[in-house]
């Protein structure tokens, strides 16, 4: 199993750093070492009448006001966190099988740092986001080429492409992580992170 036998070590509550941030930094390290995108994240959203979905996106930076990512904000679930601004993140890292969940409120991230992450992006993507609004339904592949090839002779092959009013960022503020450690017989840890005040206490979950 080579790297995954190394979950069979546990996880031991003395083992985590109290503040869940430095914890997931620290094992985000370590996956990166392991798996080609430790930064694939599932992010769950749902409706005001609880109906859920989720999907995979791209974790772009990690601190101390949360976690922040990249969307349509006419897609789905950009739809689904205007109108029920919660949603819940996983990271799958199987190579070292371990697991990281977080919970919280989610904001739209000011339009400076939206604009600032767009400039930064290969020209091929900064012009995709121009191609088509996400989600959208559309009659077929030859409307999103067109679409692309409006916004080539929109903005020419060289000239700057700024973002368009439907896509940004987001931010999730956590309020609860979980870390996962694969153990045998499926006996495996799992500690919560849950808030006390303005600390956080790490609580043991059964498997």
């Amino acid at each position: 199993m080579g790297a995954r036998d190394s979950g069979s070590h546990g996880l031991d509550e003395r083992d985590v750093d109290p503040d869940p941030l430095r914890q997931f930094r620290r094992w985000f390290d370590e996956a990166a070492g392991a798996v080609r995108m430790p930064e694939a994240m599932a992010l769950a959203t749902a409706t005001p009448d609880a109906a859920p979905s989720v999907r995979m996106v791209l974790l772009k930076h990690a601190d101390e006001r949360g976690f922040a990512f990249f969307t349509g904000y006419a897609s789905r679930k950009g739809r689904e966190l205007e109108a029920n601004p919660r949603a819940a993140l996983l990271f799958h890292w199987d190579a070292l099988g371990r697991q990281v969940r977080v919970d919280g409120a989610v904001e739209r991230l000011a339009p400076a740092e939206s604009d600032q992450y767009f400039a930064t992006r290969p020209r091929g993507s900064r012009l995709a986001a121009w191609a088509a609004v996400q989600s959208e339904p559309l009659p077929g592949r030859d409307a999103l080429d067109a679409g692309l090839a409006a916004a080539r002779s929109r903005f020419g092959e060289e000239g700057p492409v700024p973002r368009p009013p439907q896509w940004g960022g987001y931010r999730l503020r956590p309020a609860r992580y979980e870390v996962w450690q694969h153990r045998d017989s499926r006996l495996h840890d799992r500690l919560a992170y849950e808030r006390e005040g303005a600390a956080w206490r790490v609580v043991r979950l059964a498997p």
